[in-house]
């Protein structure tokens, strides 16, 4: 039992960003704030938001009230990114949270590889209903999942048979994650201004939407009964919906060892991005309620849903292409911080150390990028994005969790530390953190919870069974016990 408290000095989390040879300091706060954009605006703000309005049949809607439940996620979000800024700042290696946990890096693999699952899934649907908008019409049997063609028997008449079996799949999504993968490969600073070019275009789109949409919106859409249809109740089941909105912001601190001055310029691409962020969706969240009912919205392409109500079907057409870009940037981040975490845990002999290896010329950990990309895009290309999303949602939060709970034990056990920056009001701040996404996990169903126990116990088995014997801390004899 001894093995499970194990645990690394912050001296040695920091030394280790030399392990390798290092990788390039390449990137300053404006890349890095661009970094996070990229991260958190994507398939969440283009497309969960309508169900987080509307509902489904699972649950209720916020209605207009959406505006409420973006700020609640918002700030459950913000608490969350002035504890991460802390640990970038003190300990700024690769990695993200996972740094400062092992279960964290399990856990986050639900974020950054399966969120990117349905991500890629989200980007071949936008970029599906592009081709067709421009008269292009792609096989039905290849922009399909396979469990989602089970429903539909025109759709598997008319594929290809290998004997018996259907060949169905969803080909977009398997071949942007490829694309995304050379990428990653060829190079961090490559990666980052490609991502900052289409940060730029998407920020563009929407303000599109806004300009095109404003002189529509009625506001008498925002007034009771319509602000909030279901309540209380609709708001909270909106912010946990709507917070999948959010994720991405913590990938900035993955690129901490790539940062010119990560003490100072973490902090400011986290809560930089975070306030952006926040500011584009509640923008976004006031013109789209105002200019179409709220019960109208449950669909996966509404702010085109939206320009299309108003007939301006030439700026919906434009959107979708901002949607693309939109979520080839997260897939961009998303991808990049998993082989990070890959690369941090197989430094520590968590992973075979085959995972930590850099490529001799690009200095990116190559093996792990690929690796990465190969699940991602298997997954992309078979899956359906349902669960996809729950566990996404449930592990993310589960992580700010635990990173919270960090900054309170290290305030106790490692006061003199240099903190570049430091998470004000301790212990409340954290404590505030833990308990608004404890709210948001208990507003999810409880099938999600369910999977993510069994996800949290496939985890703990693959610790005790390989990486608790190959632990470079428990081998050099370096444990320090809680």
């Amino acid at each position: 039992m001894s093995q499970l408290f194990a645990r690394k000095t912050v001296d040695q989390c920091v030394a280790d960003g030399a392990i390798g040879g290092g990788l390039r300091r390449s990137l300053g706060p404006l890349q890095l704030t661009a970094l996070g954009i990229g991260a958190i605006i994507g398939a969440g703000i283009f497309a969960a938001i309508g169900t987080a309005i509307s509902g489904d049949a699972g649950h209720v809607g916020a209605g207009s009230a959406i505006v409420l439940s973006i700020i609640l996620a918002g700030v459950t979000s913000a608490f969350a990114a002035i504890t991460y800024s802390e640990f970038a700042a003190m300990i700024p290696i690769s990695g993200s949270a996972y740094t400062y946990a092992w279960i964290i890096g399990w856990d986050l693999i639900l974020e950054y590889a399966v969120g990117n699952i349905a991500v890629a899934i989200g980007w071949a649907g936008y970029f599906d209903s592009l081709l067709r908008g421009l008269g292009v019409e792609l096989p039905r049997w290849i922009v399909t999942d396979i469990l989602t063609a089970r429903h539909d028997p025109a759709l598997l008449a008319a594929a290809p048979h290998l004997g018996l079996i259907p060949i169905v799949f969803n080909l977009p999504a398997f071949a942007i994650v490829g694309v995304i993968t050379w990428l990653l490969v060829i190079g961090t600073k490559e990666t980052a201004w490609v991502n900052t070019v289409m940060v730029v275009l998407k920020v563009a789109v929407i303000g599109l939407f806004l300009v095109v949409g404003l002189k529509y919106v009625r506001p008498e859409q925002w007034t009771t009964p319509r602000f909030a249809p279901n309540g209380f109740t609709g708001i909270s089941v909106g912010a946990a919906i709507i917070f999948f909105s959010y994720i991405g912001f913590d990938a900035v601190s993955t690129a901490s060892e790539e940062a010119k001055n990560p003490q100072r310029d973490i902090p400011i691409g986290i809560i930089a991005s975070l306030i952006i962020c926040t500011v584009l969706y509640v923008a976004i969240a006031l013109v789209l309620t105002g200019l179409i009912p709220w019960d109208r919205l449950n669909v996966p392409d509404p702010l085109a849903v939206a320009l299309q109500y108003i007939h301006a079907d030439w700026a919906a057409g434009i959107l979708a292409l901002g949607a693309v870009a939109a979520m080839t940037s997260v897939l961009l981040v998303f991808q990049l911080g998993q082989a990070r975490i890959f690369m941090s845990m197989a430094r520590d002999g968590l992973l075979p150390a085959w995972a930590a290896r850099l490529h001799p010329r690009f200095h990116t950990p190559y093996i792990t990028t690929i690796v990465t990309g190969i699940f991602v895009a298997v997954f992309a290309a078979v899956a359906p994005i349902g669960v996809v999303l729950e566990l996404t949602n449930i592990g993310t939060l589960f992580a700010f969790i635990l990173v919270a709970l960090g900054i309170i034990v290290l305030r106790r056990s490692d006061p003199a530390r240099p903190r570049p920056f430091r998470t004000p009001w301790v212990p409340f701040l954290p404590l505030l953190s833990i308990a608004f996404c404890l709210y948001l996990i208990v507003s999810l169903p409880l099938l999600t919870k369910l999977r993510f126990v069994a996800w949290l116990l496939l985890g703990a088995a693959i610790y005790f069974m390989y990486s608790v014997r190959h632990s470079r801390v428990r081998r050099e004899g370096e444990v320090v016990r809680s």
